[in-house]
């Protein structure tokens, strides 16, 4: 046998990152249809690259960053529509109403904490991996000042889709 595995023709991991985003669109789109209160102590952390082709932030935000944010939806947050590309939701920074719209190809990470699920995904952008960054801090969301979940062995329900490519 051959230590070499040949390059795939059919691009699994599109396929998987696309099936993969496609379960952020239904959690949220079952929240839009409950009427967007969230069940339980279910509130999820949203990250995504804010230079991504498709995503609509007002420019102070885009300003305060310029590749990657994390907002939470908990408490206050308003006008959930989730279409079959992206979703848009309304937000409060520093009591400052703001509307942003968000392809799911945008998403590099969400993350459920009441329930110790997470999805990770790939970057849009090709070669540009994601920077340190400050959450939001989107009005009603009671943060515990602690980041997001990220991958890990301790058997919790993180998923992390991270395929290799070859050079």
């Amino acid at each position: 046998m051959s230590d070499h595995t040949p390059d795939s023709l059919i691009p699994y991991d599109e396929i998987v990152q696309e099936a993969l985003r496609a379960v952020v669109g239904r959690v949220l789109g079952e929240i839009q249809q409950g009427g967007s209160e969230l069940p339980g102590n279910h509130h999820f952390y949203i990250t995504f690259k804010t230079g991504a082709p498709g995503v609509s932030i007002p420019p102070h935000l885009r300003e305060r960053f310029p590749d990657e944010m994390t907002i939470v939806l908990q408490n206050k947050f308003w006008d959930l529509e989730v279409e079959d590309d992206r979703f848009s939701v309304g937000l409060s920074f520093n009591q400052i109403p703001a509307k942003l719209s968000i392809p799911f190809a945008a998403i590099t990470a969400f993350v459920d904490p009441a329930v110790d699920f997470g999805l990770q995904f790939q970057a849009t952008v090709p070669d540009m991996a994601p920077e340190e960054h400050d959450f939001a801090e989107n009005d009603g969301s009671e943060q515990s000042g602690s980041a997001p979940v990220e991958g890990s062995d301790d058997g919790s329900n993180v998923v992390t889709v991270d395929f290799g490519k070859k050079k």
